[in-house]
This record gives C-alpha cells, structure tokens and sequence, in this order.
C-alpha cells in the first residue's frame, strides 16, 4: 500500500496517527500556509491538464520550489517522479497525484527512519545542549521543551551559557522563574563551560533528570565557535559519561533555504542530533522540512505549530504529510 493509500484512512479515520483532534487541528492550522501554497496550486494544476505533459511537470517543479523544498532536492524528485509515470505509463493528472504524495513521502522515509525521539540518560542526568544562530527563538525553545519535560514529571535545571548576550541569559531566568524552573547562569562575558560545569554539579548531586543548555550562537565566526563548543562537550563529557543526550539545532522555518545552509554550517562545527523548526505555522515555505532531510540528513525531532508552549510538537512524518495534503483526498 502505498502513502496515498495510507493518508485516506487517515482522512476517513479508519486509521489513528493523532492523539486527539487537538493535536489534529493543530497540524492543520500549523500547515495552512504551506497547505494553501502547495496543495492548493496542485489541485488547480489538475483541473487545469486533462494529460500531464511536460509543461504540467514545468508548472509542477516551480510550485515544489516554491513551498521551498529545495531545487536539488525538486531536481532529484522530477527526474524519478517522471521516471515512474513512464514506466507505469500514467498520463492521468488525478492519478499522478497519489505518486506526488508517496514519493514525498519516500524522501523523508527512504531506505531509514530517521529516529524523532530524544535520547534519555539511564544512568544520570540527561543534558540537552541548543545551538543556532540568534533570533531563531532558541531561548524559547528550551522554555517549551523544559516545560514538556517538566509536565511529563522530571526534576528540570536551564542553563545559562549564551554569556556573549545579556539579554539571553535575562530571558532563561525569566522562562525559569515563570515556569518554576531552576537556571542557573552567571554574569554576562563569564566562561560558558565554567557556567555549564557548575551547573551539572548541582545537577549530579541533586539528581536532577533534564538539564536543557543554552549556547552562543555567533556563527559568523565558525572556528571560535567550534572551539568553544568542543570546550563544552568535552566539560559535560567529563561529569556526566557519554553525553549531552542531544546536540539540537533550532532554525527558524521562516527563513527558508537560508535555514538548510544554517543545518550545513553548524553540521560541519558539531555532532547535530536533531533540529528543532520554529514557527513552522507562519510560513508556505514549510516543504524546508523535505528539503532537510535530503540535503543534511539530520532528523526533524521538533516543530513550532504556534506561540503556546503545547504547540511544539514532536515531529511525525505522517501527520506532516497529513497536514500538507489532507484536502486532496476525496
């Protein structure tokens, strides 16, 4: 059975991927943009060809671009998704459809499922370290997921380690007294890996379960970054054995490609994990998930689906894909 196939139980209810339908609405009013951006102009496409010829498969690869999933990632998905309607002789637009959809699908999947859930420590403290560039809405991030762990019952620490900006380290210790989180930090320009030493002391001996860091974002020069992130891990790696958990890189899906070449920088700084995409609900560019994927191979382990801390959402495959292409379904 292929995804299309899959999608209309999902439409129809016949299959369950979402917990409730608030988690549902959330993924449809998250993926509206992109939704009307994409869907939308592919519906109109196939009403508009009775055959697909190639200026259906021109008017096709300019739409996919445009929901930014990406021109080599569009290049490598044209020459397939052509490849295949040859092969299975499929010159019907209606039929075409399901094929988008499934090979969509297959960029994400292919050959392994990159894995969307964190990595927990059975063995001590589990340490989350946050990188990404400033204005992201990195600092936030960590608030939303501290408060996710903090509701799922663990004993939760923040940590201050952005020292370069005054205003980072203001912002956790607000998020941490709002949400009745513990963050410890130090004054601006202090050494981030003494602040992260001291930390999970604290964190080791009053048994914490998640300590979530914050990290500089000062990409415009990669070699002092990469040396002070390999300080940091090398520090946490000294108390605590085999961690941080995670290395998540937070972007901001409103920016597009520029977020792919962000994932490519920082991938080449530090062990990336996973990525966490921001405000995903405002953007039509919401095909960068795609595009991340094929281009960086790292696992989209979060999406921002609105403002409130619940809505970001673990990333799932099929409920994105679901999002995306539910009004196309009959």
């Amino acid at each position: 059975m292929g995804f299309f196939d899959k999608l209309k139980k999902i439409v129809k209810k016949e299959e369950k991927v979402f917990k409730n339908d608030t988690e549902k609405e959330k993924y449809e009013k998250g993926l509206e943009k992109t939704r009307k951006q994409f869907s939308d102009k592919l519906n109109d496409l196939n009403k508009r060809y009775k055959k697909v010829n190639s200026e259906y498969f021109e008017e096709l690869e300019e739409i996919l671009i445009m929901a930014d999933i990406g021109v080599d990632t569009v290049i490598k998905f044209m020459d397939k998704l052509v490849s295949r309607a040859q092969k299975e002789k499929i010159d019907d637009p209606e039929v075409l459809k399901e094929l988008i959809v499934d090979e969509l699908f297959i960029i994400y999947v292919n050959d392994e499922i990159l894995v969307n859930k964190i990595k927990y420590n059975d063995n001590g403290p589990t340490v989350l370290l946050f990188v990404g560039v400033n204005g992201v809405g990195k600092t936030t991030t960590i608030a939303k997921i501290g408060k996710k762990e903090k509701d799922s019952g663990k004993k939760v620490m923040f940590v201050a380690a952005d020292t370069f900006r005054a205003g980072a380290i203001e912002q956790l210790n607000e998020w941490g007294k709002k949400l009745k989180i513990d963050c410890v930090s130090k004054e601006e320009t202090a050494d981030p890996s003494a602040v992260i030493y001291e930390a999970l002391e604290k964190a080791k001996e009053e048994k914490y379960d998640v300590v979530l860091v914050d990290t500089a974002g000062r990409l415009q020069n990669k070699t002092n970054l990469m040396k002070e992130l390999e300080k940091i891990n090398k520090v946490i790696g000294k108390l605590i054995e085999n961690e941080p958990s995670e290395t998540l890189l937070v972007l901001d899906a409103t920016t597009g490609q520029n977020g792919i070449s962000q994932a490519k920088n920082f991938k080449e700084i530090t062990n990336i994990t996973g990525i966490v995409l921001t405000k995903l609900d405002g953007t039509a560019k919401g095909g960068i998930v795609l595009a991340i994927k094929d281009e960086v191979n790292i696992p989209v382990k979060y999406i921002g689906l609105g403002e409130k801390a619940e809505d970001l959402e673990v990333f799932d495959i099929e409920k994105y894909i679901y999002g995306l292409f539910k009004e196309m379904v009959k």
